[in-house]
């Protein structure tokens, strides 16, 4: 029976990181596989958390690339998936280190010997090497092939392309960086004057994006941020924070949203203005981090739980001024936030993306009252959960009229479509009235 790894080892951190990763390549979200992990190895400290969390992001970000050199190194497919998650995770370590390539190898070895008591140590050992003296020509032969050179499927990466045949290089691009930090201020207790100078006080280096927003540098644990555990700011991509100046609630109106865990958009809804808020997810768990997040920042709302779609579960016959729909989607736009769902999602999951949001806009325009506003939101990049899902929603329903969401700094196009760079994710907005009375 091989000794047990030594916590504060890399070989410990390569290992838990493969029973991540193997999690996933078996269908489980990375979040979910991460939770389990936590879950059964008890409290770790933040550092060994941090290197598992960043073999296991920065693989499954390069997993076309680590499958592809896989492939060409092995005789035969690997059966057992945890070693093939582990080499996945110690073939990123490589890339991202190269000058410890040996203590790379070593560790990886030292992984591989708990697996299956040390039978694949030999295996492990022998492609590890094989990969660095090989190293140049693989990478040249992986950048000719094209889910290799992306680090994406070939149905997104020909998607993209159609869609976008100017950017869609850039666009791939970013699905495979690290994601940025970004905060939103609450202005109920604070300001982004005086949350900047805390920051700087603290030698965090950020700088302002916007009316409410703040980008850090670096990342870094919110324990760390002055000011969130007094609720004074929140962790939310400048992107997202989009959506509650397009929604444009006003005192007093009644307000829906209506798929709003984990609580983002409503928590900012609330900071802008003194609105009666429900704030509905089909989810139990995830509803209950959205009372969590309120109460945190000082913000209260009704909280409810059901499938927005059955207005017979929990609507009241009472209709909302505005509504926020931010819909489930493919999150293709928050890809380097998730990357564990490129891999996951299939081209026919757009199918049904695409038929449950259509669904949910025409439940939700039947609460919506005349002279009402809804934003439909999602984090997608394409077309077919945004500019065509809002398409044939107006040949079905005549009485909508999109408005223009230039005012947040968008070209003139009714549409805005963000899409994701270093400041900010992927984003689609489209605000619409329902003209006239009923």
């Amino acid at each position: 029976m091989p000794a047990p790894l030594p916590e504060d080892s890399l070989a410990y951190a390569l290992s838990l990181a493969a029973e991540a990763i193997a999690a996933v390549i078996a269908g489980r979200s990375l979040d979910a596989a991460l939770a389990e992990c936590w879950r059964g190895h008890g409290p770790l400290p933040a550092a060994v958390r941090g290197a598992i969390q960043d073999l296991a992001y920065g693989a499954l970000r390069r997993y076309g690339r680590g499958d592809y050199f896989l492939e060409k190194l092995l005789h035969a497919p690997l059966r057992e998936t945890r070693l093939r998650a582990l080499l996945l995770a110690a073939l990123y370590r490589l890339s991202q280190r190269p000058e410890d390539s040996h203590t790379t190898v070593d560790q990886a070895v030292a992984a591989a010997a708990v697996i299956r008591h040390g039978k694949y140590k030999a295996l492990a050992n022998a492609l590890l090497r094989h990969y660095l003296r090989r190293r140049a020509e693989l990478e040249a032969a992986a950048d000719a092939q094209s889910s290799a050179l992306h680090q994406h499927p070939d149905w997104w990466i020909a998607l993209l392309r159609d869609s976008y045949p100017t950017e869609w290089p850039a666009l791939l691009a970013a699905g495979n960086e690290r994601p940025t930090m970004s905060l939103r201020v609450n202005r109920r207790r604070s300001d982004v004057d005086a949350t900047l100078r805390e920051l700087t006080d603290q030698g965090i280096a950020a700088r302002v994006l916007g009316d409410n927003a703040i980008m850090l540098e670096q990342p870094l644990p919110v324990a760390r941020l002055p000011g969130f555990a007094e609720g004074c700011v929140s962790v939310q991509d400048w992107g997202a924070q989009q959506a509650a100046p397009l929604l444009a609630a006003q005192d007093g109106m009644r307000v829906l949203d209506a798929c709003a865990a984990p609580g983002g958009k409503s928590a900012h809804l609330l900071e802008l203005a003194d609105i009666d808020l429900l704030s509905l997810d089909v989810d139990a768990g995830r509803a209950a981090r959205i009372s969590e997040n309120l109460k945190r920042l000082g913000l209260t709302a009704q909280v409810g739980v059901a499938d927005c779609r059955r207005l017979d579960l929990w609507w009241d016959g009472r209709p909302f001024q505005r509504v926020l729909a931010d819909v489930p989607c493919s999150a293709s736009g928050v890809v380097r936030r998730h990357p564990d769902s490129k891999w996951l999602r299939r081209a026919s999951d757009l199918v049904g993306f695409a038929a449950t949001q259509a669904e949910i806009l025409d439940a939700l325009w039947r609460v919506l009252a005349p002279d009402g506003k809804m934003l439909y939101c999602t984090c997608s990049l394409f077309p077919q959960e945004n500019a065509q899902q809002l398409a044939a929603f107006a040949q079905r329903h005549h009485d909508a009229v999109l408005l223009q969401t230039g005012a947040a700094g968008s070209s003139a196009d009714k549409y805005w479509q963000l899409l994701p760079q270093r400041e900010h994710d992927g984003f689609f907005y489209a605000l619409l009235c329902k003209h006239g009375s009923p």
